[in-house]
């Protein structure tokens, strides 16, 4: 059943309710999974796209079955959801934007009681080589497609075009709906907070050459997989870009006045913030770092970093 519930307080997780569809416009409902946590703000959001005889599910969330003690993990009765919002139509793909575990492990029990494919991101598995600071890799995705930059699905009504945005991740893909000039953004622009950015597959400069191509292109709404739509797309990444230009300004400017390790940095830069989530933070400082060290500003001196042209101590 879908309802058109208007969110009360966009920023107020209460306000948001779990395993319900809901109409955000004529082609696109939503589906919140129950994995609300510091990494996901209210959970990952599913959209279905279409509104005739077939649909596609994009970014079908987490499993059943989650890692122990991640609450971002924990998708008890999403599927169900999902499959009671999808109804009697077909479902002619489960898009996936990146291969973190609160985006696409659902897509094997959805495949298994539609039969639908998986088409969409490529299939990608890291050990995260620190803290963890962001949803870990989804070891068992394996798409039957993998869609190219530019590439188009089909359905009743709807067309789909993928849009590279590595970055976040390097297989992450947004997704166009062209007939009403949504954006699907995944975890490349979020409506809650900034994308954390972790090396090894986490890369600064591509995270920012993409947010430039979006800056570029004329969506009219940002449909994230977390946090509130996005009505004013090239402002609100127009002012990421500004953010991330900044704290690489911020970076640079105490590396001058001398060595600093990465908590050092999180402390000086990150005033306030909850204490779950400066792991995260020192993950995108670190790739901070490594991007200014390709481009010739920083250097690694064991665990501090130093101004490329200060000499180690």
């Amino acid at each position: 059943m879908t309802e058109v519930i208007p969110i009360e307080n966009p920023h107020d997780p209460a306000t948001w309710p779990t395993g319900r569809a809901l109409q955000l416009e004529p082609l696109v409902r939503r589906v919140l999974a129950p994995n609300a946590s510091p990494y996901t703000f209210t959970g990952t959001q599913t959209y279905l796209v279409g509104a005739g005889d077939d649909v596609a599910v994009i970014d079908p969330g987490p499993a059943d079955t989650g890692a122990a003690g991640h609450a971002d993990t924990r998708g008890e009765g999403h599927v169900e959801a999902i499959l009671a919002a999808i109804g009697t139509a077909r479902v002619a793909a489960i898009v996936c934007t990146h291969t973190h575990r609160d985006h696409s492990p659902a897509s094997r029990a959805l495949q298994a009681a539609t039969g639908a494919p998986i088409i969409g991101c490529a299939p990608l598995t890291l050990d995260d080589d620190g803290p963890r600071a962001d949803a870990a890799f989804d070891p068992d995705y394996r798409p039957d497609r993998v869609l190219a930059d530019g590439e188009r699905l089909h359905g009743q009504g709807w067309t789909i075009e993928a849009v590279a945005t590595p970055g976040h991740t390097s297989n992450h893909l947004c997704y166009a709906l062209i007939e009403s000039g949504a954006l699907f953004t995944g975890d490349h622009v979020m409506g809650w907070s900034t994308s954390v950015v972790s090396p090894p597959d986490g890369d600064m400069a591509a995270y920012m050459a993409s947010l430039a191509v979006l800056h570029d292109r004329e969506d009219r709404v940002y449909y994230p997989a977390h946090g509130p739509q996005i009505d004013n797309p090239r402002q609100f990444v127009r002012v990421m870009i500004g953010h991330r230009r900044q704290r690489e300004r911020q970076i640079a400017t105490h590396l001058e006045s001398g060595p600093r390790t990465i908590p050092d940095l999180v402390a000086a830069m990150y005033k306030g913030l909850d204490p779950r989530l400066h792991g995260a933070a020192g993950r995108s400082v670190l790739a901070h770092l490594i991007d200014l060290q390709r481009q010739g500003r920083a250097v690694p001196d064991g665990e501090r970093w130093l101004a490329l042209d200060r000499p180690p101590a």
